[in-house]
């Protein structure tokens, strides 16, 4: 038996991808937080699953300073341990109760199956704030984290930026990301120095496509985080009998996992075929049932999964329509609009204002006629000082008018080309836009991009391994085993669920190409529409007022990741060195 130890990040990490049966089923029974006091257990073997920093390791050897808590250490560090916190537990008392030393390279959090982020929600005011003193620094945190999700992927990719960006930190996190990937593959275990593999790695600012992450999007994951106030991935709702239920919506949920990325209208259509669907799948083979199974078993018999799926997610589904039709409808049209350029007849917008104009004059939220304002200046590319004022004045933030202004620190003009878009059909009158990144996908996939590589093009990565994005195929299932190249895409400021959305798309549609998306903070960019009114002008502890990252409220998720060792790679790793 054995005590697992873990600080705030690892206990986030390890919380992201397993459960606490897994964790026993690997004899760990007892789970502790490293900086909390604790009761010595001598007769026990204890892994340190930590973070590399000078915090942890202090609070490591004091375990061992005077009376050992444990009989022997087995650490484990997220990412390289500098030499000097090294030296330090070498020289210490504690190095005779260390057998096991290892980096794992795993500073990243699992989000979904295509999905990470770093957490580290400082990263976008210290990269992008005028005032930034530790921006250098934030860069190279980011780097290490990137080197160690490739790491972990197995992947050396080809490094490429988005060239001519209003500002260059794309380009200064991408030259860091190469020069670190490089020295880590000359000092991996192999003897032989990898060579770059089939894979890109597309490092973007936010500046890119500030449109989609404030526009509200109908479909299923996106509106539920958006319009409902879901915190920690859990949702309440009342049960038929009038209890109080809760559930969480993540990828232990096949049903959600096969509805998130559906337009709304057609989820309340699909719903029944899809639950009758997975019940079918999950019916259980005769066999010995003990009662410690028992549990288990009821829980996942078709006729209880049936019942429980379809409450919860026609519960789900009918509150996002009840907040729709009571005010988001009206906006849409409106976002649409502004957002591509067009009317639904496909005739060019002439007037912006005018198409605004409504939003401004209807009893909406003063957050969402922000988001018009932005939205309304971003068609634009821009506006003029005096249009500006009023805009400010008639929504009524004179006081907090940094909520727009300050979109110019992360490249977006707002003080006066547009960027042509290709054309696409689309099924929705209220979801004509495409997420820009969507563009980037499909460019890169069909070799059509035109940005610089840090150091070279990987030497696989041609049209040749991976299909057209843009033509038609049946979708196969999220974990199919993919033997193509991989597109791994990180964007510095964060992404928005139309982004996640589209990486899944792109990766179904073409198969021999697995795109995964990720982010610098730790939650899901935007997308969260209950704000009360009273906090829309609050400013965080230690921040400038008004600053850009007031306006966004993050959403907080725990998915399970799918990489190619399965999703216990964390547990197997710990385990190797354990007797």
């Amino acid at each position: 038996l054995r005590v697992l130890i873990l600080d705030q990040f690892t206990t986030r990490l390890l919380s992201s991808c397993c459960k606490l049966s897994d964790l026993m089923s690997e004899r760990i029974t007892i789970v502790e937080d490293l900086f909390k006091s604790r009761e010595p257990i001598p007769e026990m073997k204890a892994i340190y699953f930590m973070t590399p920093t000078a915090k942890c390791v202090d609070a490591f050897i004091a375990d061992f300073k005077n009376k050992p808590k444990y009989k022997a250490a087995y650490v484990y560090f997220t990412d390289y341990c500098p030499d000097s916190l090294f030296s330090k537990m070498k020289t210490s008392s504690c190095s005779k109760y260390i057998r096991v030393c290892k980096e794992i390279n795993i500073s990243f959090l699992p989000q979904e199956a295509q999905v990470f982020t770093f957490d580290n929600p400082g990263a976008f005011r210290s990269v992008y704030s005028p005032d930034s003193k530790d921006r250098i620094k934030t860069l190279e945190s980011l780097a290490d984290q990137i080197v160690t999700l490739c790491a972990t992927l197995d992947e050396f990719p080809g490094v490429r930026y988005k060239k001519d960006s209003p500002v260059q930190h794309a380009k200064d996190l991408a030259e860091l990301v190469d020069q670190k990937l490089a020295k880590y593959y000359e000092m991996d275990d192999t003897t032989k120095k990898k060579e770059k593999t089939p894979a890109q790695l597309l490092i973007l600012d936010r500046a890119f496509d500030p449109m989609s992450p404030i526009l509200h999007e109908l479909t299923y994951q996106a509106m539920a985080y958006d319009l409902l106030p879901i915190k920690n991935d859990t949702y309440r709702y009342k049960a038929k009998d009038g209890s109080a239920k809760e559930a969480l919506l993540n990828d232990s949920d096949e049903l959600w996992v096969r509805l998130r990325h559906m337009h709304i209208a057609e989820v309340t259509e699909k719903m029944p075929k899809l639950v009758k669907e997975i019940s079918a799948s999950k019916k259980e083979p005769d066999s010995k049932v003990t009662i410690g199974t028992l549990a288990q078993i009821m829980k996942k018999m078709p006729s209880f999964r049936k019942q429980v799926a379809q409450v919860l997610h026609v519960s789900l589904a009918e509150d996002c329509m009840t907040r729709y039709q009571k005010n988001v409808d009206r906006l849409c049209r409106v976002e649409q609009d502004l957002a591509v350029g067009s009317d639904v007849e496909g005739l060019k917008v002439k007037d912006p204002m005018r198409t605004l104009l409504p939003v401004l004059i209807h009893d909406h939220s003063t957050y969402d006629k922000i988001r018009a304002v932005l939205l309304y200046i971003f068609s634009l590319n821009g506006t003029t000082e005096e249009n500006l004022n009023k805009l400010i004045q008639h929504v009524k933030i004179e006081g907090e008018s940094e909520y727009i202004l300050n979109w110019k620190d992360l490249g977006v003009p707002i003080i006066s080309s547009k960027t042509t878009r290709r054309e696409r059909s689309q099924t929705y009158d209220l979801s004509r836009w495409t997420p820009i990144i969507k563009d980037v996908m499909e460019d890169a996939v069909d070799n059509k991009l035109d940005w610089p590589h840090v150091s070279g093009a990987p030497t696989a990565w041609n049209g040749s391994r991976a299909v057209s994005a843009r033509q038609k195929h049946k979708a196969s299932a999220q974990d199919d085993y993919r033997s193509g190249s991989r597109l791994i895409i990180f964007i510095l400021g964060g992404v928005c669920y139309s982004e996640v959305r589209s990486a899944y798309e792109v990766t179904q549609a073409i198969k021999s190409c697995e795109v995964i998306i990720g982010e610098s903070p730790k939650r899901v960019l935007l997308h969260h529409y209950d704000v009360p009114e009273a906090d829309v002008g609050k400013t965080p502890p230690g921040t400038k007022p008004g600053f850009i990252c007031e306006m966004y409220y993050f959403t907080q998720t725990r998915f399970k990741f799918h990489v190619d060792h399965g999703p216990h790679t964390i547990l197997f790793r710990l385990n190797l060195c354990i007797k």
